[in-house]
């Protein structure tokens, strides 16, 4: 079996102000790293519309209304000082939905050993009632759900590299002791969750990292914090919320990772899904703001992947 990528044309056209970081370019720069021959052997795949219903699985009703009302009609329109959104972003969020509870099929019924959903706009900072953080609806969340219910999963254990804390994921699961989180990201930094006394329900794991930390402690982090959390909760299903601005040229943080510690970071995950989770393991972008930085990152990413 190989790496599936799911990706579609209309996350080019959730549409952000003009200067912001989180911008169509950025799936441009992945698309063109990724037509390089050396991923030749991967199955690509369109991503298809998310059944809405599922997005439920991670916040209310009226949230997800309130959302919906909040779609312009032309424009951009302002969520919060960071979070937009313009006619086409509720078809692009439900898209990335849809990306990623099909990668969820796609590892529980065999038609890949593992998948990458270059989707935007992200969603880890989406709390249960909260858009913000560039974030209108939590994919990671909706998938480890999805897998709960659509393949009976008892134990998914999401593993957050992004350098922002994923707080949004970090509150739908707080006291929910059948996903654990696990999160590295720099402390102090937007959005200010993420010490490592939020523990939850002893299923939220923060390993901060203080400004200008570099790959060792980085690595230090997986193999005192996440790897143990993960080998002693043994998941059925390993989600990877696949933010890249941890990189040293990303323009808002301060953590100065190379490609080579995204690379070896996936490969220790799949370690991980090997020993315990069949091999399921589903990666969802986040971040990862600098164009170069987040183009060679994920070739690096992926490029692990396919090894298999």
């Amino acid at each position: 079996m190989t790496t599936r990528l799911y990706t579609h044309p209309i996350f080019l056209e959730h549409i952000t102000p003009p200067g912001h970081p989180e911008r169509p370019d950025r799936l441009r720069a992945i698309e063109r790293v990724l037509d390089d021959e050396a991923f030749s052997a991967l199955d690509r795949v369109k991503a298809p519309e998310g059944d809405e219903k599922t997005i439920l699985y991670a916040h209310p009703e009226d949230h997800v209304e309130r959302v919906r009302a909040a779609i312009p009609e032309s424009g951009i329109a302002s969520i919060d000082a960071d979070t937009s959104a313009s006619p086409k972003s509720w078809q692009a969020v439900v898209t990335a939905i849809g990306g990623a509870n099909a990668a969820v099929d796609d590892v529980f019924e065999g038609r890949a050993a593992n998948a990458f959903v270059a989707a935007r706009p992200p969603g880890h900072h989406a709390e249960r009632t909260t858009a913000m953080g560039f974030c209108l609806f939590n994919t990671a969340a909706i998938a480890a759900r999805y897998a709960q219910k659509k393949h009976q999963a008892e134990r998914v254990a999401i593993v957050d590299w992004d350098v922002h804390h994923g707080n949004g994921t970090q509150d739908i699961f707080w006291d929910d002791p059948s996903v654990l989180y696990c999160s590295t990201h720099q402390m102090p930094l937007y959005p200010g969750t993420g010490a490592k006394s939020e523990t939850g329900a002893g299923n939220i794991v923060n390993a901060p990292l203080a400004p200008r930390t570099g790959s060792d402690l980085f690595r230090d982090a997986f193999l005192s914090r996440v790897l143990p959390s993960i080998d002693a909760f043994a998941p059925d299903l390993i989600i990877i919320s696949a933010g890249f601005d941890a990189h040293h040229r990303d323009p808002l943080a301060e953590i100065n990772l190379t490609e080579d510690d995204f690379d070896w970071a996936t490969g220790k995950l799949m370690e991980r899904a090997g020993r315990h989770s069949s091999n399921r393991l589903v990666s969802l972008l986040e971040g990862g703001y600098d164009l170069q930085g987040l183009a060679f990152s994920v070739a690096a990413h992926v490029g692990r992947l396919m090894k298999g």
